[in-house]
């Protein structure tokens, strides 16, 4: 993941099934990010989650909720750059994808390489950003 952080060429990811684990984290050093709507990306599966959390794997459809790992839920957090439509017809799917592709690519060469590997870095740095908040007591 270091080295291809360095690569001076645009990277576009796509998220088409299931992104978890170590997979999840290479997938994070993308430009740009697209998913698929019922695609989901994770760093950790929910039965993993839930075995973790609750000493229970048969909890994975409520560790799944929790965790948040939906193209919307991704999209709603800036994870997620773009969600690509499905269809019943893998070949419109198929065309959808490329569409997204060819856009995000004509984006990134518009980029310096410096560029590139400047706006990756930022990308990745904004991931899992926590934001503070004052606490209003009444």
């Amino acid at each position: 993941m270091f080295e291809m952080s360095k690569l001076e060429v645009p990277i576009i990811t796509v998220v088409i099934g299931e992104g978890s684990s170590g997979g999840a984290l290479a997938i994070s050093i993308g430009n740009k990010i697209l998913m698929l709507e019922n695609a989901i990306y994770s760093i950790l599966s929910p039965e993993g989650y839930a075995s973790i959390l609750w000493k229970d794997s048969s909890r994975a459809k409520e560790a799944a909720e929790k965790m948040k790992l939906t193209a919307k839920d991704l999209y709603n957090f800036n994870i997620v750059d773009k969600i690509i439509k499905e269809n019943e017809d893998y070949k419109k799917t198929a065309l959808n994808m490329k569409k997204e592709i060819i856009k995000s690519l004509e984006e990134l060469q518009a980029l310096s390489k410096k560029e590139l590997v400047e706006q990756r870095y930022q990308k990745f740095r904004k991931i899992g950003e926590f934001k503070e908040y004052e606490k209003v007591i009444n």
